[in-house]
């Protein structure tokens, strides 16, 4: 027996029966049996065995399945010692889900499929030893946050550690392109690059000329950014990973360039073939402007950026719009075009509706926040990274005259049930610190000078989190409450303390800090203003209850901080971000990222095996109650969760917004029909821009006929 042949298996009719009532109650026991019958049929059988760990080492280096040099930097013993704190934690997976997902995407397999050469426990001590580059105590303190699924490393790099025939660590990037064909031609090549590694790629093209614009004085020349779209896009399908997934990109376009109708025209299920694109995925980056536009029901006016870096000598991207707007209007050398900005409201909430996209960079709200010097012109796949870029200059032989810095993005994420066990809070946080540190300093793209720039001088990472609601409900707090998003606000403070303070360790250690830092407002001591007053401590009995193992830093230890970090510098320039996560979560047996869970019985279209049915955790009689699927769920209650956390964390968080086709009335009470309109969108995209949110993600709607809308997933977060 083998994986390709398995012979007669029991696990997924065992797990099939959990959507199948008995007597009007949920068989959950069910998920438990067909765990047992997994490990039963499938694991153990085709697994292969050996005498000690270290005979495994030698056998999985001498074929090339892992790299040795990362071994050696440890003492046999020491990895035989690691082994067996591992296997003392006695870790079980919870769900069938959970270890289904591990087995078959994670688990090394042989050369021909045909067994497992690894268990989970084998897959933590790989990246412990790994991440922690011959620090024994390290290693000791990851593989202890790992197999305790406190700490989980982003696909990329749980996948890959250690492994020999491996893609990259980290698999998120952003780039812009420039108003130049050299630009335009330089990343285009760097989207193949990085969509073969296996990146999801975000491209900004607000600063390309309009269609329409001169080129050369020639007036009516240029084709505008909607054929750049297809190049991208054409790009992205061709580099797709030997065949294994898609490539994945997105395209970012400021709602004051001229194009941004034909932009937005290009994701409708009408439109013509020659401009619709069906797998890149649209952004819009949003100034406070146009929510002023639209709420006084005015005119606006459109850009050219090619008059704008023509008049300013910058490109169009980091020009402030809000403030200079009545400039640019009154300004004659900038060629303008006038629409009704509810207009365009009623537009994107339109595709919204039809499609998910775009995704929403609330720009001012994410500068005003950002503690770093310069400017963030854009995000990601996934619109969680929100960094500072610098722009490049190329000349006719492709080569950079300037150097301008563009961004990787090297995640992980903490699971909120967990670590809210944790014996020790801050020391969890600071091991995580380091493994992520590790990633940054080892990466290094090549094939795309500017990110291999940008990275070596900001060694960014973004640490997240993931099973709020999952910890909500089996405490028995609504999700969307005041207690919930109290306990999200102290949870994140912690984040923010505890990276903070590890930072500022690695800066003192290291004698240097991220490129900039001496301009910024860590460097000033204003970013700490609002910690130094003490208001970010638990004020409700239940959250202090939640709290009361944890130390909680008051006014004094900030101010400590501020002067440590004043004295010696951070070392990473950025720390938080919030993934969506995807199969991780379900490894970790627990809701994805912060959101509201989709359905209390998930179920999952897997390839070809048809559907798997996930429990979420803690389901039981008495946790039901507090599991309301987030298409029920007013969406201001969980735009209010995300504000809290994102008042700590210094770069964005996923947000996506979960509607129905048919709204209850009774959740929102300006309701006066049924049937989802767009004036819903709009009103929660100012609630959550008055909220002081920075991106939104996804819109996803459920359907009258089940189906959604906007449910794609980042094609490189995924296996």
């Amino acid at each position: 027996m083998s994986l390709k042949d398995l012979g007669d298996i029991s696990y997924f009719r065992l797990n099939n029966e959990i959507n199948r009532p008995v007597g009007g109650k949920i068989p959950l026991h069910k998920d438990k049996e067909a765990l047992e019958a997994f490990f039963t049929e499938n694991v153990l059988p085709n697994t292969m065995s050996f005498a000690s760990v270290t005979e495994k080492i030698e056998y999985l280096i001498s074929n090339d399945y892992i790299e040795s040099a990362f071994i050696q930097k440890y003492r046999p013993e020491f990895i035989t010692e690691l082994a067996d704190v591992i296997k003392a934690e006695n870790f079980q997976f919870k769900s069938f889900m959970a270890a289904y997902k591990f087995y078959q995407q994670y688990a090394l397999k042989t050369n021909d499929g045909d067994y497992y050469l690894e268990s989970l426990e084998d897959r933590v001590m790989f990246n412990a030893l790994y991440f922690a580059d011959g620090n024994e105590a390290l290693a000791k303190d990851l593989a202890i946050e790992m197999i305790n699924q406190r700490y989980q490393p982003a696909t990329p790099s749980f996948l890959n550690a250690g492994r020999s025939r491996r893609g990259e660590l980290v698999s998120c990037f952003l780039i812009q392109v420039t108003d130049d064909m050299n630009s335009i031609g330089r990343s285009i090549n760097s989207a193949l690059q990085l969509s073969r590694i296996g990146g999801g790629v975000g491209i900004t093209l607000s600063n390309l000329r309009e269609a329409g614009a001169p080129i050369k004085g020639y007036a009516g020349a240029a084709s505008g950014v909607v054929p750049v779209m297809k190049l991208f896009e054409d790009s992205f399908s061709y580099s797709n990973q030997l065949g294994q997934r898609q490539g994945a990109g997105d395209v970012y376009l400021n709602v004051f360039h001229p194009d941004i109708i034909a932009f937005l025209s290009t994701k409708k299920e009408n439109a013509d073939e020659k401009v619709r694109v069906k797998t890149l995925s649209l952004g819009i980056t949003v100034p406070d402007k146009f929510y002023e536009l639209a709420r006084k029901n005015e005119d606006m006016y459109l850009f050219s950026p090619y008059n704008v870096e023509k008049e300013y000598g910058i490109p169009f991207n980091y020009l402030d719009i809000t403030n200079m707007y009545d400039e640019l209007v009154a300004n004659p050398k900038i060629t303008k075009t006038k629409i009704k900005a509810r207009d365009l409201e009623t537009e994107i909430s339109k595709l919204q509706q039809e499609s998910g996209y775009p995704y929403i960079i609330n720009i001012d709200t994410a500068n005003k926040a950002n503690p770093i010097d310069g400017k963030i012109i854009m995000s990601n796949l996934c619109s969680e990274i929100l960094q500072v870029q610098t722009p490049s200059l190329i000349n006719d032989a492709q080569e950079f005259l300037q150097m301008g810095t563009d961004i990787s993005c090297n995640l992980g994420s903490t699971n909120i049930l967990n670590m809210m066990t944790s014996p020790d809070f801050g020391r969890s946080i600071k091991s995580m610190t380091r493994a992520l540190t590790f990633v940054t300093d080892s990466s290094s793209i090549e094939a795309v000078p500017t990110i291999k720039h940008g990275n070596s001088q900001a060694h960014t990472f973004g640490l997240g989190a993931m099973g709020l609601h999952s910890y909500l409900a089996q405490h028995h707090i609504e999700y969307g409450s005041p207690e919930s998003v109290e306990f999200t606000d102290i949870y994140f403070m912690l984040m923010n303390y505890w990276t903070l303070v590890e930072s500022n360790n690695i800066a003192r250690e290291r004698q240097t800090t991220f490129v900039g830092f001496d301009k910024s407002k860590y460097a000033d001591g204003t970013y700490f203003d609002k910690y130094v007053t003490g208001q970010f401590v638990p004020k409700s009995d239940l959250v202090k209850d939640l709290f009361k193992d944890h130390f909680i830093p008051q006014a004094s230890d900030w101010e400590a901080l501020r002067d440590a970090v004043q004295k010696d510098g951070l070392y990473h320039q950025n720390r938080l971000a919030v993934a969506p996560n995807g199969s991780i979560s379900y490894i970790n047996d627990c809701s994805a990222s912060i959101h509201p869970i989709t359905q209390r019985i998930e179920e999952r279209q897997e390839k070809k095996i048809g559907k798997i049915y996930y429990p979420a955790n803690g389901l039981s009689t008495d946790t039901i109650p507090y599991y309301t699927s987030a298409y029920d769920m007013d969406m201001r209650k969980v735009i209010d969760v995300y504000a809290a956390a994102t008042e700590h964390v210094d770069q964005g968080l996923s947000l996506t917004l979960f509607l129905r086709s048919e709204l209850p009335m009774e959740l929102y009470e300006w309701k006066t029909e049924s049937k989802q309109t767009t004036r819903d969108l709009s009103i929660l995209r100012n609630y959550a821009f008055n909220k002081g949110i920075k991106s939104i993600y996804y819109i996803r709607t459920f359907t009258d006929d089940g189906e959604e809308v906007g449910a794609n997933q980042c094609e490189s977060c995924v296996i």
